[in-house]
This record gives C-alpha cells, structure tokens and sequence, in this order.
C-alpha cells in the first residue's frame, strides 16, 4: 500500500457530497447539533493502515508499558523502526487514559502519540468512558504542543481491551467535537479517524453523521444502503470503496486484514479497568 497524503484523506464534507455517508434523520427524542461546515472540512475519515497515513501524528493503541505489542500498535513499531522503542524505553510507561509523544522515525507521519485505552468492563461503564475521552483529549492537546497541524487516530480500545466499537466511536466522537470547540480547536486542520475492521467502519459510518450532519439539503432516500462492513471512506490508496450504512449493521468479514489483529476477547474479572494490567505483548 502506498503512501497517503493528507490531502487524499477524504472529508466528512466529501464522502457527504459523493454520497458515501447517510445523513442521519432526527426522529422521536433525538435532536442533531447545528451542521458546522468548518468542522465536517476538517474531520476525516478513512479506512486503510494507519502506518501509511502522511500526517503530522498519528496515535497508537498502546499499553502501559509503550513498548509494543500486536495488532496496530505491532504494526506501528514495525514500521517505525527499531529507534521508537529506543524513545519508548526512555519514557517509564504511561497511566491508562493518557498518552506520551515520540518521534516517528521511518514512519510518514511526523510523531506518535501513544495512547493507553482502557480494559473495557461493563460494570465501570462510565469509567471506561471518561478514560477513553482522556486518551483522544491528551492526543489532541499533544499534538498542538508540537505544532502538529493533523492527526489520525485509530481505533483506541476496541481490539483485545474489548471496548464495543459503537460505544467507543461515540467517545471518541464527541471528546474530538468537544476539543475543536475549545480554545485550541482552530489549531488543528485535520482530525482524521483511521478504521480498518468492519465493526469499527460501521461504528463510525454511524455516529459521524450524529454528531457532525451534513449541510446539505437532500433528503436520506437519495442514498443507498448497503451490506454491513462495507466503507464510506475508503481513500484512494485503499481497499475499494462502498457506501456508508444507514444504521447500525450487522459485522461481517472484510476482504483485507490489517496483520495481527487480535480476534479474543478480554475476560472481565470484575477489576476497575485501572486496576487490569497486560503483560508487554498484549494489545488493546
């Protein structure tokens, strides 16, 4: 896969426009934000690797040791090189619900940002929440103290820390909304979510529009609906695209496979999510 500019990176604004993304329609006791044409011009959305994105950072799923581990965090440190574990090791871990900055070496990017998800529990629902806001808020704030113009994220919890990909989508979501309506929010140009795995893609073709709507004026039935699992915002050095599902889908399997994304599920032992600890190889 090659390289992705951020200028390839498609807007909410554009996959609005293409009809790749189903404007959401208020019903009985839900009530849309104002549509901000600012915001949907500067968050963006795409499904691909995250190692290939040319941004000024991109955020890892890490652990509290920061010194690697499987799926995307695996992937990253690959891609990286060896001297991002070197910095890694310099940094004594992070807490859960924070995050920590590198360099990003044989990356695109310019930095990384290591962000510390937590074990999801449904017994500390709300503090899963609170921790998994802090992640994305931490991220944002890092990178406009290194004059970072961009960031990606990818999908913070929602792999072996067994986060729900809809609950997490909406967190995050809303944490970034939040930020950009803050003092520092016109510090960043672009905030892009990073998806690859169905359940994630669908999540976010999902909340995007319930939380960013679209300023333009056509009515739902002049989209069309498809099969779950199916993208809005795959760019143009990813997989093919397809169209944006109007509600929440059923997950199905992709044609394409980031490497080494866990499939297990974490086993909840009743612990706070503060309280669970992974061993170095483990990944959220």
């Amino acid at each position: 896969m090659t390289i992705v500019p951020l200028s390839e990176i498609p807007t909410v604004s554009l996959l609005y426009h293409l009809k790749k993304l189903v404007p959401c329609t208020p019903g009985p006791g839900v009530e849309l934000p104002k549509p901000n044409q600012s915001f949907n011009d500067r968050i963006g959305l795409i499904r691909g690797d995250i190692t290939k994105l040319e941004v000024g950072a991109i955020v890892n799923a890490a652990n509290e040791s920061l010194l690697g581990g499987g799926g995307v965090d695996g992937a990253i440190h690959r891609a990286a090189g060896p001297q991002l574990l070197k910095e890694c090791r310099g940094l004594n871990g992070c807490d859960t619900g924070s995050a920590k900055i590198t360099g990003a070496y044989s990356l695109p990017c310019k930095k990384v940002i290591h962000a510390v998800g937590p074990v999801y529990s449904p017994r500390y629902k709300a503090e899963c929440a609170d921790d998994l806001a802090g992640c994305y808020t931490t991220s944002l704030q890092l990178a406009v103290a290194n004059s970072c113009k961009s960031i990606a994220f990818s999908a913070l919890s929602t792999g072996i820390y067994g986060y729900p990909s809809h609950d997490a989508a909406s967190v995050a979501i809303k944490a970034v909304k939040d930020f950009l309506e803050g003092k520092d929010g016109d510090k960043l140009e672009k905030v892009v979510f990073c998806t690859f795995v169905p359940k994630d893609v669908d999540a976010y073709n999902y909340w995007l529009p319930r939380f960013f709507p679209s300023t333009e004026h056509e009515t739902e039935s002049d989209w069309e609906e498809v099969e779950g699992g199916e993208s809005a915002e795959n760019g143009p050095a990813t997989v093919e695209a397809g169209e944006a599902m109007e509600t929440e889908p059923a997950e199905k399997s992709s044609k394409v496979e980031l490497p080494d994304v866990p499939t297990s599920e974490p086993v909840d032992d009743g612990l706070s999510p503060k309280k669970q600890k992974l061993n170095d190889g483990e990944k959220l």
